[in-house]
């Protein structure tokens, strides 16, 4: 049956996160609903990650399998035109042989992005209490964290460089991450490609970039690829780099909240509305 490769966009901002979940709306539910109406199968598209609810995705991707014969063009348009307008099919395309959405991907990159009310301004910032607060606007407020406190791009900068490498991200896990729990598989249930030997649970990961930048538009935004990651880890890794932009935590303080391997050790979890799972980088 030929295999397909699609990059999907859409805003989490209803939606309950990627995988299927019983009388919510899914990404995963969604894509499968329409292949089902669209050719009457019942297939269960993987995706390259499962996002959080709430979180975004500019380049999601999902591998399927399908018996029906289409041409990549009118499967695209037909998805399309059956998905709800908050997910977009950005491309379909047959994918080679054994490709999995998942299994086969090399490393990703997420954006967080945060709306700093009282904007960028050297470190006696916090000195300035009468720094009046910038207003988020409505139209931008579902796809960023509208912060409230005083940030300093330096310290920001800073912590994130700590986690650059391989390292134990217990710290920043959620309390019950798959990676951290044995009795739990990797893998989803109903798995169409299940000859991928499962990797042991581990909640080491390889950081490739960590980088905070301010951009144009008076964002702030953070960049991190990684060979993969924990649940919640990047939103945890936000709030955490936060606390160090306030100058509520040193920012070289982070090596040794990772060498604690305690989540309590770590900062807050950001908003999930601040995140975008950008692109997924495959060989």
């Amino acid at each position: 049956m030929p295999l397909w490769k699609t990059i999907l966009s859409y805003d989490g901002t209803c939606l309950h996160g990627w995988q299927i979940q019983p009388s919510l709306p899914t990404v995963q539910g969604h894509l499968a609903g329409a292949l089902a109406h669209l050719t009457g199968e019942h297939v269960l598209p993987q995706g390259s990650g499962r996002t959080d609810a709430g979180v975004h995705a500019l380049g999601q991707v999902a591998s399927f399998t399908l018996a029906t014969p289409i041409p990549a063009a009118n499967l695209h348009r037909a998805l399309n035109r059956i998905l709800p307008p908050s997910i977009r099919i950005l491309s379909v395309e047959p994918a080679a042989p054994g490709f999995h959405a998942r299994h086969s991907a090399l490393s990703k990159t997420y954006e967080y992005r945060i709306f700093p009310r009282r904007g960028l301004a050297p470190a006696a910032i916090s000195q300035r209490p009468e720094a009046s607060d910038r207003i988020c606007s409505p139209m931008l407020a579902p796809f960023v964290w509208d912060c409230a406190g005083a940030l300093h791009l330096s310290s920001l900068q800073q912590a994130a460089r700590h986690i650059l490498g391989t390292h134990d991200f217990t710290s920043f896990a959620a309390a019950r991450s798959s990676a951290l729990d044995p009795a739990r598989p990797l893998s989803q249930p109903a798995d169409p490609l299940p000859d991928y030997p499962e990797t042991p649970p581990t909640p080491c990961r390889t950081i490739l970039a960590s980088t905070w930048t301010h951009a144009s538009d008076g964002l702030l935004l953070y960049r991190i690829t990684g060979s993969g990651f924990l649940h919640h880890m990047v939103r945890n890794l936000v709030g955490t780099f936060v606390l160090a932009g306030s100058g509520r935590l040193p920012p070289d303080e982070i090596p040794a909240i990772l060498r604690a391997r305690d989540r309590s050790a770590a900062g807050p979890t950001a908003p999930a509305r601040g995140l975008f799972l950008v692109e997924v980088h495959y060989p």
